[in-house]
């Protein structure tokens, strides 16, 4: 077998800002594989590098790209020396379901992917003044999203809090999830939940930072908000560290990101681990281009959840991968009557 890299640069059609980050571009990599008796049928990853979060976010990336492809073989049949480099694992175990598919982007059968279904998402509202952020809001509503994702932390907390209670006035019924990347300190995060609960929150993702279980813990105990886990989940490999910590913080929802936590397969490591203690999931894209977020797409299309999932909708980019991954209202639909683009 044989592989090849390819470095693209995506370009976001607005300043993507979250409490980390702001963000204009982002670049991606294309992991290409194919059989030297049939170089005509090749198979696509992608490896999303996601700069300042995953833990694999090193200078010698593209010497660890250059290591895998030229010795494919090796690292397809050994996808455990890879763990460290979750976004590369993925790419490569994507790339290897493509191939064995025949190289058409079509890595599982399933109604989904047949375009016979659709995967109802949430709505994402990234960060803004309060105006961008209300104007985002009232595109979503209208546009029929049902459940939508608020990225808070990145302006004035009371401002933040006159918006979320103006969405709930216009919009009673609407499931509001919150994603705070981290952004409140040990110190006040249980009393910002307390009153963003008064609102009617349904999960709250990442209140504090990673890495501390035992706060974590506290909050999860006691925060009337149920608390979902995202970045905590970065890092963590071996299913006996999975277990330490789910244990020890005993959140109510884990998010998992298949491009951050070490592909498609350590994400259903992680969904057994939290069916076993009662927690739920949902899955949710990175930044990814289509070729990323069609993987992880037709994936969750197999398994057994019926939540909104955070995909994406391949729209956040103005120069992304053409595909037949389409947005109809708050659903992602695969229009079998589209073409995939070159890349």
């Amino acid at each position: 077998m044989k592989a090849v890299w390819q470095k693209y640069r995506l370009d976001f059609r607005f300043t993507a800002i979250t409490s980390r980050d702001s963000m204009t571009h982002k670049d991606t990599y294309y992991i290409k594989v194919w059989h030297e008796d049939h170089p005509d049928v090749t198979g696509v990853g992608e490896a999303a590098l996601f700069r300042g979060l995953s833990c694999e976010d090193s200078p010698e990336y593209e010497e660890v790209l250059d290591d895998v492809c030229a010795h494919i073989d090796r690292y397809a049949g050994n996808p455990d020396m890879l763990a460290p480099y979750p976004s590369i694992r993925f790419g490569v175990e994507t790339a290897l379901r493509d191939l064995a598919n025949g190289g058409t982007r079509h890595l599982y059968d399933s109604a989904w992917s047949a375009g016979e279904s659709a995967i109802r998402i949430n709505g994402l509202i990234w960060m803004g003044d309060r105006e961008t952020m209300n104007q985002r809001i009232r595109t979503k509503l209208d546009e029929g999203f049902r459940c939508i994702k608020v990225k808070i932390g990145g302006i004035d907390f009371n401002q933040e809090l006159e918006m979320l209670r103006h969405l709930r006035r216009i919009a009673p019924a609407i499931e509001i999830r919150l994603d705070a990347n981290g952004a409140f300190s040990p110190d006040v995060a249980l009393e910002r939940l307390n009153v963003l609960a008064e609102i009617g929150i349904h999960s709250i993702e990442q209140p504090i930072r990673q890495g501390q279980w035992e706060e974590m813990a506290r909050i999860c105990s006691l925060s009337p908000i149920p608390v979902a886990l995202d970045e905590e989940l970065i890092g963590l490999n071996d299913a006996a560290e999975r277990a330490r910590m789910l244990d020890a913080i005993r959140p109510s929802y884990i998010i998992l990101k298949p491009t951050l936590i070490g592909g498609l397969k350590a994400s259903e490591e992680w969904i057994a681990a939290a069916t076993q203690r009662s927690i739920g999931w949902w899955a949710t894209s990175a930044l990814e281009s289509n070729i990323g977020l069609n993987a992880i797409a037709q994936w969750v299309a197999t398994q057994d959840t019926d939540m909104p999932q955070g995909l994406g909708t391949g729209q956040l980019y103005y120069n992304n991968v053409v595909s037949p991954l389409t947005l109809d209202g708050e659903c992602l639909v695969y229009d079998t009557s589209k073409q995939w683009g070159n890349i």
